[in-house]
């Protein structure tokens, strides 16, 4: 096992380095990058990441989920597949009240890319996401919270 990895529904931890630091929820449904955003994340100061490949995990996840600061969600998560469109709305049905950020590798007009640019609460990004995005996301990098 890696230093900080949990195997069952992975939670990577780091240390705590300043005030900005997340607990970072992260659904993908492609296992390498998911596990590249977590490390990302957490080399970037977020305190923990809750790893997650479909919604079925991050429901089975929920305390831990639910705990998180900052989501980012996969829009399209595979065919006949839950979307991310749909943990959105589970996540704000159950009270999450972070900020929640699409990543997306399909074009604007892909219906489900238009249903999260819609939403008002929520932020949409493009894969491949730039590193210091992400260091921004969790409050590094240029200080930008990204909005």
């Amino acid at each position: 096992m890696r230093r900080g990895v949990v195997e069952i529904e992975p939670v990577l931890a780091g240390s705590r380095r300043g005030v900005d630091v997340e607990r970072v929820l992260v659904l993908e449904d492609d296992n390498d990058l998911r596990t590249l955003l977590c490390e990302l994340l957490v080399a970037s100061g977020a305190a923990a990441c809750v790893s997650a490949g479909s919604v079925e995990a991050m429901v089975r996840q929920k305390e831990q989920v639910l705990g998180c600061e900052l989501a980012l969600l996969d829009v399209n998560l595979g065919a006949q597949a839950a979307s991310g469109l749909d943990a959105y709305h589970w996540l704000r049905e159950n009270g999450f009240g972070g900020r929640i950020v699409f990543l997306t590798g399909h074009a604007r007009s892909h219906p489900l890319v238009r249903q999260a640019h819609a939403l008002t609460q929520a932020q949409v990004l493009s894969k491949p996401i730039d590193a210091k995005v992400l260091m921004a996301l969790v409050g590094k990098g240029d200080g930008s919270r990204g909005t």
